[in-house]
């Protein structure tokens, strides 16, 4: 397995990325404040597509925090399924995957 540092820092720059893109999200969401109804309606809309990609990325926050945990127990690079090692190819494209390839399917 390559070196802990460079995959903990690469995690930890997409959690930075993405708790700020919730940030924008939040903002964005508490902004609508239209009065005219079909204007209202639209807002609502674009709500909805803004609170699901909220979900996705809290989802991807939790799989990133989970993966920094591995790395401070020393369980990363693991499978949490078979115990087998997660090549370094699929760590590079997935760092935060806690699964090896078999086990992903």
């Amino acid at each position: 397995m390559k070196d802990l540092a460079g995959y903990r820092a690469k995690l930890d720059d997409q959690l930075a990325l993405l708790t700020a893109r919730l940030r924008d999200l939040d903002a964005e969401l508490d902004s609508h404040q239209a009065k005219d109804w079909e204007e209202l309606a639209v807002e609502r809309e674009d709500d909805e597509v803004l609170e699901r990609l909220g979900q996705t990325g809290q989802q991807e926050i939790a799989q990133i925090r989970a993966a920094l945990t591995r790395i401070d127990e020393g369980s990363y690079g693991i499978c949490v399924t078979c115990g087998d090692p997660i090549s370094d190819e699929r760590l590079d494209l997935l760092p935060s995957t806690p699964f090896c390839r078999t086990c992903a399917r």
